[in-house]
C-alpha cells in the first residue's frame, strides 16, 4: 500500500533518539509557530503549548496511528505566501502520487488545453476569521472569510463551513494558492477539503428554542406595528461605486421604533439566499424561511457585521432556526420583513429541540388580527411577470448547472458556461471579487434568466443572467493553474454605467463590447490604463466621454430607476433581465483595419464601370477616351452609410512619409484631410497625439483602374479590368470633432530671457472651439524619442549642461512649396552625384523675433509680443531675417500643418546655443551664388525640432505686422478666377481659390507634359499613366458660370487629398499661361501647393457622378439668362450660360461611325481600315450639326454633337436610333445646307433615301422653333471677333433688299437643348425693347 505524501515519518513512542533531520524539523516547526501563530490567535496558552497541540495536530493528519510527521513538507506564512509564491499551486498533504494523477486528469479531462494545479509540498495553518485587520482601527466585516496569521490575511473561499470554525486554529490538509493576474496583487486560498482544527471547540449543548414557524410568523409580519427601515437616496457622487439607483430606498440602520416588542424566533427551511449586497457602505443580505408543510415563507434580513459570515454557512434546502429576530418595515415600499439583532443566533433545525409558539405569545400588546391568505407572503413555484406595454422577449427563468470554461470579461461578470453558453453575473454584486470563479470550476445557477440570441453581433445565442432574485452557488472549486480575474465595484466603468442607466442585457452586452474595442484599440496610446477605463474624481475618462452622450440619447431618464425591493421580495418578480429586446446597436466603432476592408469591400461591390458615366456620352467615346474616363473614380461614405452607423475613432498622428495627417489605432491608420468652417486651414499642433471621435465625416475610396474596353456595350462585364487599386482617406471638418483624449501638457512658464512683452490679439480671430491652452501643449509625434539625433544643430561643447533646456524662435510662413522627390541633399552629406530623389518640401520664412532660451520644451511660453520693428531699419537688415526652410525625412510630418500667414514657433529641444538657427546648411560657394542671385539662406529642420502654431498674421494688431511680413503678405496675394481670366492680367505665378466644378483625366498636352524621371513614372498606389494630366474645372463661386481650367500632372498626385468635385481649393504658386487660342489656364508646377479651404456638402458629393462630376445645385442648374450681344463685351469672365433664343436654320449635318480603335469609318459591322488592317469590330456613332441662333440682338453659331443632334432635329429616341442603323449600313452622311463657313464635310448624292430625308428635315418650318440654349463659349482664336469688327449683312423683306453691318457671329459649343414657349421669346423681346427706350430716354 502506498503511504500517503512522499516523505518518511518517525513514531512517537518510540525509544530511539530521533534523527538529525527530524529534530532539525521540529526546531523549525516550534519556531514558526511562535513566529506565526501566537500573537494571532484569539484564545490564551502558551507558544510551548499551542506548538505541541500543532504537533499533534500534524502527527494525527499525516501519520494517523502511526504517528509519523511531514518531514517533506515546510512551514508558510500568509505573507510570504502571498509575497513569494507569484503562481498557482496547491498541496494536498494526505493525498498519495496517485490520488493526485487521479485528480489531476479530471480536471484536465474538463479542458484539455489547460495544465493543472502544481503540487506543492507546504503547510498552511492559520485561524479562519470573518475579517480582516486594519491597522489602528477595529476588524472590518465585510462577509468574506480570511486565513490569517500573525504576518497578515488572506482571503479564503470555502466550499463548506460551519459557525463553530470562526476564530479557531486550523490545519488545512488540502488548498490552492491562486494569485491574481495583475503583477504586485496578492491572491486568495481556496481550501478544497474540510480543515482540521488544532484544538477542537467542544460541541455548545441547546436547550429547547421556542420557535414561529413560517406560516405563523408571516401572520405576524402583517399584523403587528413594526419598526420602518428608511432608505434614503444615494447621492449622485457615490455613483461610480456598485449603486442601486432607486426611488424610494436604500438601506440604512434602522431607526426609532414604535413601540418595545419582543424578539421572536422563526425556524424553516432555507429556501432562497441572496447575494451579499453593499449599498452606502453598508452590506447586507435577504435569506428566506419556507415552512416544512406549506409554501408560506418570510423574508430576513441579515445586516450586522457580525453576522454576514452566516452567508457562507447557510445552504439551501437545509433546516435552520433564527433567534432574536425583530420585525421591521421597509418605508414607503409597504414590504415586511424580520431583522436580525445583535443577539439573533444561527442554528440548525433539530425537531426534538424546538417547541413551536402560539400567536398570543408574540404580541401582548393587543389582540390578533386574522389574516387573510391573500396577505401571506408565498414563495411562488413559478415566476409570472408584470406585462409591459412595450412589446417585448419574455425571458425564461431555469435552473443550470455547468463548468466555467473561459471568463470572458471579469470586470463586465461574464464567463462561459461549457463551451456554448454565456453566464452574465453583472446583475449581481460579487462582493468576494469573484474569488472561485476561475475556468474549471463547477457552479449551480437557480432561477436565472433564459436570453436567447439579445444581440446580434454577440457570439453566444444563449445568454444566463443573474438578477439579484437568483442564486449561484459554487459547487466545485478548478483543478487547472489559472490565474484570478478579480472583479472590483469601486471604479469599475461596467459596472457603473449598468447600474447608472439601468441598462437592459442587449443594452448591456453592446456597451461591453464598446468598451473592449476601446481598451483593444487606444490603450497603447493613451498610456494610463486606468484613466482609461474607469470613472475617476477628476473627471470622465475616454470611454466615459464617448459613452454617456450615446446612453443619454439611447435610454429615456424613467428607465433609468431599479427597485431593489421588487426585485428580491415582491412577490411579483420584477428585474431588468425579465423582458428583453433584441438590439439593433444605435453605432459602432469597429478598429480602422475593419473600417478599411469594409469601405474598399463595399465600393468594390458596387464597383460598375456602367454607371461611372453617362449612356448618352459613353455610346460615343472611342476606347482610348473611353477607358481613360474610368481610370479614375471614387466612392464616398458617410456615417449613416453603414448599419449600424459608423463612428470614426482614432489618435491624430502626422505620417513622416507621406507627409498626411492620419487617424491611427493599434490595427492600421487612415489619412485624413481637416477643414475648418470658417475658410482658414487647419494648422492646431497641439492636437497631435489627441483621440478624436468624429461622426459627421467622408470616408473617400478612390479607384484607380486599367482596363481595355472596347465600347460602352461591354461595361457591363468586368473581363476587360487588367488592374485596379485603391486609395482610401477620410475628411472632416475640425468643429465636427469630439476631443476624448489630450497628451499631458505642462503648466506654462515666461522665458528665461526678457524683453518679451505680452502679444495682442484681436477678438475675432479668438479660437471657437476651447482645448485647454493647445499652443501651449507639446505635440506628441510619431517616432521621435527625447535625445535622439540631437546633436544636429546644437552645440556638441556644451552637451554636459544642455540638460532639457532648448532654444525657439518665432516665424512667419510666406510661401509653401508642394511635396515632391527633390534631389537637394547637406553638403556635408555627399557631392549630390549618384544620390536618389528624397521626398522633401520647403518654405520661405520670415524671422519675428529672437532667439529664447527656454527651460524645457514644454515651457515654451505664449505668443510673446513681436519686437518693435524700427522703421528706420535698413532694407537690407530686413533681408537677412527672411530664410528657406527645407523639411526631409522625420521633419516631413510638419507639411499638413504649415501654411502662408501662419506663426509658427520653432523649437530645438537639448539645446543652449543662440546661433543655432543661423547655421548654413550648404557650401561656402553654395552661399555665396546664392546671395548674389538675391536668394535667402537655408536652414535644414532636424528630426527632433518641433513646429507649434501660435496664430495667423491677420489675428495680429496693425503695429505689430513688420515691414517685412507686409512684403510677404503683398507676395501672396490670393486673385479672384475673373481677375486671372482678365486679359490686362500680367502675372505668371498666382494664387486664387476656387470650387472644384469638374474632375476628368486628359491626356497632357504637347507643351505640358511632365518630363519626369523614370523612378516616378509608375507612382506608387496609382495605375494612372504618368503622361497624362488632371484636369480640375475650378468656379468663382457655387453656380458661377466663370470658369478656370486647372491641369495638375499625374505624378503631383501621390501627395493630393481631397480634390473632389464640389471642394473648395486653396491654389498656391501655379503656373498661368495662355493657350493659342487665348485660353486662359493653371498649371501645378514643383513650387506649388494646394490647400482644404472647405469639403464638398455630403449631398453634392454623395450625389455627384463617381467619375468626377459634381451634380448640379439649383443655381447651377438654372445659370442666369444672357445676351448674344453681351458675350462681345465680356467674352473671357463668361465661361458658361443659356441664352433664350430662336433656332433659325440648320447649316450642316455630320453622320458616322468610326472604328473605336482606329477612329477610321466603321461600315456594315467592320473597320474600313486596311493599310494595315484593323482588327476591331466595335464601332461608334457620332453626330454633329451647326446650326444659327438669334435673340434679336445678335446670331451665333452653335456647335452640336451626338444627343443635341437629335433634339436639334426633334427626333424621339426610336426615331434617332433607327436613323443611326440606316447611316450604320453607309459609313458616314454629310449634308450641308448654308455658306461655306458652315461646311462638315462632302455633300451626299441627293438619291439616297436617309439623305434625302434628312435634307427635307434640315429645311423643314418645324426646326426653326424657340429653345433655350445652355452653351460654352468656343474660344479658338479664329472664332472669337473682336467688339468692332462688322460686317454688311443683306436682308430681303418681300420684293425690299436691305444691305446693313452687323457684328460677326459668335461661335459656341451647345452644353444642352431644352424646347422654349413662344410666348415667353416675344416677352423677353418685348423686355427687352422697353429697356433698351427706357435706356436711350
Amino acid at each position: 500500500m502506498e503511504t500517503p505524501g512522499r516523505a518518511g515519518g518517525s513514531r512517537a513512542g518510540s525509544m530511539e533518539e530521533p534523527g538529525g533531520a527530524e529534530r532539525r524539523w521540529l526546531r523549525a516547526a516550534r519556531a514558526f509557530v511562535c513566529e506565526t501563530l501566537c500573537p494571532a490567535g484569539p484564545g490564551g496558552g502558551g507558544a510551548e503549548q499551542l506548538a505541541d497541540s500543532v504537533l499533534r495536530c500534524l502527527r494525527s493528519t499525516w501519520g494517523g496511528r502511526s504517528g509519523e510527521l511531514p518531514l517533506g513538507y515546510s512551514f508558510i506564512s500568509i505573507s510570504d505566501l502571498q509575497c513569494q509564491q507569484l503562481t498557482p499551486c496547491c498541496s494536498h498533504m494526505t493525498w498519495s502520487t496517485s490520488d493526485f494523477k487521479k485528480w489531476a486528469h479530471q480536471g484536465e479531462v474538463i479542458l484539455p488545453k489547460q495544465s493543472v494545479l502544481p503540487r506543492t509540498h507546504l503547510i498552511l495553518i492559520g485561524y479562519l476569521m470573518d475579517g480582516r485587520r486594519q491597522e489602528g482601527k477595529e476588524k472590518l466585516m465585510d462577509g468574506n472569510l480570511y486565513v490569517q496569521d500573525s504576518t497578515g490575511s488572506i482571503p479564503c473561499e470555502l466550499l463548506h463551513f460551519e459557525s463553530e470554525w470562526l476564530e479557531l486554529l486550523f490545519l488545512f490538509p488540502s488548498w490552492a494558492y491562486i494569485p491574481q493576474t495583475s503583477q504586485g496583487s496578492a491572491g486568495y486560498v481556496e481550501i478544497l477539503a474540510d480543515p482540521v482544527p488544532v484544538d477542537p471547540r467542544p460541541e455548545r449543548v441547546v436547550d429547547t428554542i421556542p420557535i414561529f414557524y413560517p406560516a405563523t410568523a408571516a401572520q405576524l409580519l402583517s399584523t403587528s406595528c413594526f419598526k420602518l427601515i428608511c432608505w434614503s437616496l444615494v447621492p449622485d457622487h457615490l455613483a461610480r461605486f456598485f449603486l442601486f439607483f432607486i426611488t424610494v430606498s436604500c438601506f440604512r440602520i434602522p431607526v426609532v421604533p414604535c413601540q418595545k416588542r419582543a424578539k421572536l424566533n422563526v425556524a424553516g427551511e432555507l429556501a432562497r439566499l441572496s447575494t451579499l449586497l453593499c449599498i452606502h457602505h453598508k452590506t447586507f443580505f435577504f435569506l428566506f424561511l419556507k415552512c416544512f408543510t406549506s409554501a408560506a415563507c418570510v423574508p430576513v434580513l441579515v445586516q450586522k457585521p457580525p453576522q454576514l459570515a452566516w452567508h457562507h454557512m447557510l445552504q439551501l434546502g437545509h433546516g435552520y432556526v433564527l433567534t432574536a429576530l425583530c420585525m421591521s418595515g421597509l418605508k414607503a415600499s409597504g414590504h415586511k420583513v424580520f431583522v436580525t439583532s445583535f443577539s439573533s443566533c444561527l442554528l440548525p433545525y433539530c425537531a426534538e429541540q424546538v417547541k413551536e409558539q402560539p400567536l398570543e405569545v408574540a404580541w401582548r400588546g393587543g389582540p390578533i388580527q386574522p389574516v387573510s391568505p391573500e396577505a401571506t407572503v408565498q414563495l411562488p413555484l413559478e415566476l409570472t411577470d408584470e406585462k409591459l406595454p412595450v412589446p417585448a422577449k419574455e425571458s425564461k427563468i431555469l435552473s443550470y448547472m455547468g463548468i466555467i470554461t473561459r471568463v470572458l470579461n471579469a470586470k463586465a461578470g461574464l464567463y462561459e458556461l461549457d463551451n456554448k453558453i454565456c453566464l452574465c453575473l453583472a446583475y449581481q454584486q460579487l462582493l468576494n471579487s469573484a474569488r472561485g470563479l476561475r475556468p474549471g470550476a463547477c457552479v449551480e445557477l437557480r432561477d436565472v434568466h433564459l436570453l436567447q440570441k439579445p444581440l446580434a453581433s454577440f457570439p453566444f445565442v444563449v445568454v444566463l443572467g443573474a438578477c439579484l432574485h437568483s442564486i449561484v452557488l459554487l459547487k466545485g472549486f478548478s483543478r487547472l493553474s489559472t490565474f484570478h480575474q478579480p472583479v472590483a465595484s469601486s471604479g469599475n466603468l461596467y459596472m457603473q454605467l449598468l447600474f447608472q442607466y439601468n441598462l437592459g442585457l442587449p443594452l448591456y452586452l453592446w456597451l461591453v463590447s464598446l468598451l473592449e474595442m476601446l481598451e483593444q484599440r487606444f490603450c497603447c496610446f493613451v498610456g494610463r490604463r486606468r484613466l482609461f477605463i474607469r470613472s475617476v474624481p477628476q473627471g470622465p475618462g475616454v470611454a466615459e466621454k464617448f459613452l454617456v452622450p450615446i446612453l443619454n440619447a439611447v435610454v429615456p431618464s424613467k428607465a433609468r430607476v431599479r427597485d431593489v425591493h421588487r426585485e428580491i421580495l415582491a412577490e411579483m418578480h420584477h428585474c431588468p433581465l425579465q423582458q428583453y429586446q433584441p438590439l439593433e446597436p444605435p453605432c459602432q466603432a469597429p478598429p480602422l483595419s475593419l473600417l478599411r476592408s469594409v469601405a474598399e469591400q463595399r465600393s468594390k461591390e458596387a464597383f460598375n464601370p456602367s454607371q461611372l458615366l453617362s449612356p448618352l456620352e459613353a455610346q460615343h467615346m472611342g476606347t482610348q477616351e473611353l477607358n481613360r474616363r474610368l481610370a479614375w473614380s471614387y466612392d464616398t461614405f458617410s456615417a449613416e452609410s453603414f448599419q449600424p452607423r459608423m463612428v470614426l475613432l482614432g489618435v491624430l498622428r502626422a505620417s513622416c512619409s507621406s507627409g498626411s495627417l492620419q487617424l491611427r489605432d493599434k490595427s492600421a491608420s487612415i489619412p485624413c484631410v481637416i477643414s475648418r468652417r470658417d475658410g482658414s486651414p487647419f494648422a492646431d499642433t497641439a492636437l497631435l497625439g489627441s483621440l478624436l471621435q468624429v461622426e459627421t465625416y467622408q470616408l473617400v475610396v478612390e479607384r484607380f483602374l486599367q482596363s481595355d474596353f472596347p465600347s460602352w456595350e461591354q461595361l457591363r462585364t468586368l473581363e476587360h479590368v487588367r488592374g485596379r487599386e485603391t486609395r482610401l482617406y477620410v475628411q472632416f471638418c475640425f468643429e465636427d470633432v469630439q476631443i476624448l483624449h489630450t497628451p499631458e501638457v505642462q503648466v506654462q512658464e515666461g522665458p528665461t530671457s526678457s524683453d518679451s512683452p505680452s502679444l495682442g490679439k484681436k477678438d475675432v480671430c479668438s479660437s471657437k472651439v476651447e482645448l485647454g491652452s493647445p499652443e501651449a501643449k507639446l505635440p506628441k509625434l510619431e517616432g521621435t524619442s527625447p535625445g535622439a539625433d540631437s546633436e544636429e544643430g546644437c552645440d556638441r561643447g556644451q552637451s554636459s549642461a544642455r540638460g532639457t533646456s532648448c532654444m525657439s524662435r518665432l516665424f512667419l510662413v510666406t510661401q509653401k512649396e508642394g511635396l515632391m522627390s527633390r534631389n537637394y541633399l547637406p553638403a556635408a552629406e555627399g557631392d549630390g552625384e549618384g544620390q536618389e530623389l528624397q521626398l522633401s518640401f520647403q518654405a520661405t520664412i520670415l524671422w519675428m523675433d529672437k532667439p529664447q532660451l527656454w527651460g524645457h520644451p514644454r515651457e515654451t511660453g505664449n505668443l510673446p509680443e513681436l519686437e518693435q520693428t524700427n522703421h528706420q531699419r535698413e532694407d537690407s537688415e530686413a533681408q537677412q531675417r527672411v530664410l528657406l526652410l527645407l523639411f526631409m525625412g522625420r521633419s516631413l510630418r510638419w507639411f499638413p500643418f504649415l501654411h502662408p500667414g501662419g506663426l509658427y514657433r520653432l523649437i530645438v529641444p537639448q539645446c543652449l546655443d543662440f546661433g543655432v538657427f543661423e547655421r548654413p546648411c550648404l557650401s561656402p560657394l553654395q552661399g555665396r551664388l546664392l546671395n548674389q542671385l538675391g536668394c535667402p539662406s537655408c536652414l535644414i529642420v532636424s528630426a527632433t525640432w518641433h513646429l507649434q502654431h501660435e496664430t495667423w498674421i491677420s489675428c495680429l494688431a496693425q503695429p505689430q505686422v513688420t515691414s517685412g511680413s507686409e512684403r510677404a503678405e503683398m507676395g501672396q496675394k490670393v486673385f479672384s478666377i475673373p481677375e486671372l481670366l482678365s486679359n490686362s492680367f500680367t502675372g505668371s505665378l498666382v494664387s486664387f481659390s476656387g470650387e472644384i466644378v469638374e474632375r476628368t483625366l486628359c491626356a497632357s498636352p504637347g507643351n505640358e507634359k511632365l518630363s519626369a524621371p523614370c523612378s516616378t513614372r509608375r507612382q506608387k498606389g496609382t495605375l494612372l499613366p504618368w503622361d497624362h494630366s488632371v484636369k480640375l474645372s475650378v468656379s468663382a463661386a457655387p453656380g458661377s458660370p466663370v470658369v478656370l481650367d486647372v491641369y495638375i500632372a499625374v505624378a503631383y498626385l501621390q501627395h493630393l487629398w481631397g480634390l473632389l468635385p464640389g471642394a473648395k481649393i486653396l491654389f498656391q504658386n501655379l503656373q498661368r499661361k495662355i493657350s493659342r487660342f487665348h485660353n486662359v489656364y493653371c498649371t501645378y508646377i514643383a513650387s506649388s501647393c494646394i490647400s482644404i479651404l472647405a469639403l464638398p456638402p455630403t449631398c453634392l458629393l454623395l450625389s455627384s457622378n463617381p467619375a468626377g462630376i459634381a451634380s448640379k445645385s439649383p443655381a447651377a442648374m438654372s445659370p442666369s439668362l444672357v445676351f448674344l450681344s453681351n458675350l462681345l463685351l465680356q467674352p473671357h469672365s463668361l465661361s458658361q450660360s443659356q441664352i433664350l433664343c430662336h433656332l433659325s436654320c440648320v447649316l450642316a449635318l455630320s453622320l458616322q461611325w468610326i472604328c473605336s480603335v482606329c477612329s477610321s469609318v466603321f461600315r456594315e459591322g467592320r473597320c474600313s481600315r486596311h493599310s494595315p488592317p484593323c482588327p476591331s469590330h466595335t464601332g461608334v456613332s457620332q453626330a454633329s450639326a451647326k446650326i444659327l441662333v438669334e435673340d434679336g440682338t445678335g446670331e451665333a453659331l452653335v456647335l452640336c454633337k451626338n444627343q443635341q443632334v437629335a433634339a436639334v432635329l426633334g427626333l424621339s429616341p426610336v426615331e434617332w436610333k433607327a436613323v443611326q442603323s440606316n447611316v450604320q449600313r453607309r459609313g458616314s452622311i454629310f449634308i450641308q445646307h448654308g455658306g461655306a463657313s458652315a461646311r462638315l464635310g462632302c455633300v451626299e448624292e441627293p438619291q439616297d433615301l436617309v439623305t434625302c430625308y434628312l435634307k427635307s428635315l434640315c429645311r423643314s418650318r418645324a426646326i426653326c422653333r424657340p429653345i433655350l440654349l445652355a452653351f460654352s463659349l468656343d474660344r479658338k482664336s479664329s472664332k472669337i471677333p473682336q467688339p468692332d469688327s462688322l460686317q454688311p449683312r443683306r436682308f430681303l423683306c418681300g420684293e425690299m433688299e436691305f444691305v446693313s453691318r452687323v457684328g460677326a457671329r459668335l461661335s459656341l459649343t451647345c452644353l444642352n437643348i431644352q424646347e422654349a414657349d413662344p410666348k415667353v421669346l416675344c416677352g423677353l423681346s418685348s423686355k427687352r425693347i422697353k429697356t433698351s427706350i427706357g435706356h436711350s430716354a
